[in-house]
């Protein structure tokens, strides 16, 4: 699979409040697809992060779209931050590939919290949640939305067309 960032520019800037914004010359749907591993190694980070309790700073983007408009994405949620904080620590979210891992996590946690479909390929314990792989390769290439998010029957056509090994082969990954 080939992973690239389509040349999206990324400019970064800090706010007098420890706030970042990143301002990115493409829209969220033209973030490109990630590396699985990637994305799982995202995801292992923002587990210890968690974890730790390392809940990072308010981080603003505004992705400009080719008529001249723009879609703003704001993370305040202390998770989100925290999230955002370890992909940013791990891949950095200066570029438009570290943006895709980070948003393509976000999406996937946002996936699951309301996609009931979801249910059987994850299951909650007390330090993350236990993943199918099968959902972290499908997020590291389903194309994210306008909002950034995953559009859950896109997302859901994806999942169908990769192997579902048994469950007992869960990568363990948790966040």
């Amino acid at each position: 699979m080939e992973c690239e960032d389509h040349h999206l520019s990324v400019r970064v800037g800090a706010g007098a409040d420890g706030s970042v914004t990143y301002l990115v010359d493409g829209p969220p749907e033209a973030l490109p697809r990630v590396r699985g591993r990637d994305l799982e190694r995202a995801w292992y980070a923002a587990r210890e992060a968690a974890i730790a309790g390392t809940w990072s700073r308010v981080r603003g983007f505004r992705f400009h779209r080719p008529d001249g408009s723009h879609t703003d994405l704001a993370l305040a949620d202390p998770h989100a931050r925290c999230w955002a904080g370890a992909v940013d620590g791990t891949v950095g979210l200066g570029s438009g590939y570290g943006l895709a891992i980070c948003l393509r996590l976000l999406a996937l946690v946002d996936l699951l919290a309301r996609a009931r479909w979801t249910l059987p390929l994850f299951r909650l314990e007390r330090d993350g949640a236990d993943l199918h792989p099968s959902l972290l390769a499908a997020a590291a290439t389903a194309p994210l939305t306008a909002e950034a998010r995953f559009d859950e029957i896109s997302f859901r056509a994806n999942l169908s067309l990769l192997p579902l090994p048994a469950a007992a082969h869960r990568t363990g990954a948790t966040a």
